[in-house]
C-alpha cells in the first residue's frame, strides 16, 4: 500500500464517513480473526494458559462466550480467556509435550471427574 495519501483534497463530512468505513471495517477483521481462534477449540479440550509470569494454568474448555472462551481448572475457577491466550494441552502434558514436573508447583492438571456436571 502506497503511504502517501493526500487527504487534503477531502471535506471534513467525507474524512468523517471514510473514517467510519475504516473503523467498521477493522472491526470486521478483529472479529473474523477471533472467531478462526475460537474455533481452534471444541468443548472440553484440555487447554494451558498463562494469566502471569510463571504461572500455567491447565484446564478444559466450557463453554464458548462471544469474545472469550470459559475454562475450568482443576481447583474448579472459572476463567475467561482470550482465544489467541490458549493453547492445546494433552492431559498430563503441557501444549509443548513436556510433561508438569516438581519444579512447575502452579501448574494444575484437569481430570474428567474434576468437571463432570458442571455447564
Amino acid at each position: 500500500m502506497n503511504g502517501n495519501i493526500d487527504l487534503s483534497q477531502y471535506s471534513e463530512d467525507e474524512l468523517i464517513d471514510l473514517n467510519r468505513k475504516i473503523v467498521e471495517r477493522l472491526r470486521s477483521l478483529r472479529q473474523r480473526r477471533c472467531l478462526e481462534e475460537m474455533a481452534r477449540f471444541d468443548i472440553g479440550d484440555t487447554v494451558s494458559f498463562m494469566p502471569e509470569a510463571g504461572r500455567v494454568i491447565v484446564g478444559r474448555v466450557a463453554r464458548t462466550n462471544a469474545k472469550t472462551i470459559t475454562v475450568i481448572s482443576t481447583n474448579g475457577q472459572r476463567w475467561r480467556v482470550s482465544p489467541a491466550l490458549l493453547s492445546r494441552a494433552v492431559e498430563g502434558e503441557l501444549a509443548d509435550g513436556t510433561r508438569p514436573s516438581q519444579e512447575s508447583p502452579h501448574l494444575s492438571l484437569v481430570h474428567p471427574s474434576k468437571t463432570s456436571g458442571r455447564p
